[in-house]
């Protein structure tokens, strides 16, 4: 399915939608998923226990973040392309990596639990027709497409591939 036309998303999202090019979701989310593999697998995690910036995310925590974000994400798509009608609550970013303590885990797991999701996820946008990435949802109080919500996505995650290399790696 094509991008979606802005009348398809809140206004706010364009940030993210806007970084992505290509009509082929599908195509973008396996380039993307083989990009941060490659990306992360020879960080040390010295490196991705730390923050670039005092009061900033540490590297681990802005792939805690990535996660959660494609899970919650993966599920209103999901709930929206199956019908669901029920009002779809936000998230609070913040709190859930606070609360995320991935300090606790390795970025080696991290990087191999986005990789299974991202497997999972695609198998499952690969399921969805034009009817269904067509269907409209409210979110935290906004209406949005699954078509949409796949490139919000995808956006999202381009915009912390490039947040990670110039944060955490420009001294490489």
């Amino acid at each position: 399915m094509p991008k979606p036309t802005p009348e398809e998303y809140p206004n706010f999202f364009s940030i993210y939608v806007n970084l992505i090019e290509d009509d082929d979701i599908v195509n973008v989310l396996m380039l993307q998923s083989k990009e941060l593999q490659d990306l992360l697998k020879d960080i040390p995690e010295e490196v991705a226990d730390k923050s670039y910036a005092f009061g900033k995310w540490t590297l681990k925590e802005v792939i805690g973040h990535m996660i959660d974000n494609e899970r919650l994400f993966i599920a209103r798509a999901l709930r929206i392309a199956r019908g669901d009608k029920q009002r779809l609550p936000g998230y609070d970013q913040d709190s859930y990596v606070k609360n995320g303590r991935f300090f606790r885990r390795t970025l080696e797991e991290m990087a191999q639990e986005m990789l299974l999701l991202r497997v999972a996820d695609l198998l499952l946008i690969k399921g969805f027709d034009e009817t269904e990435l067509s269907e409209r949802g409210i979110v935290n109080d906004y209406e949005i497409t699954v078509n949409a919500i796949l490139y919000v996505l995808a956006g999202h995650e381009r915009h912390h591939i490039n947040y990670i290399k110039e944060n955490y790696l420009s001294a490489k």
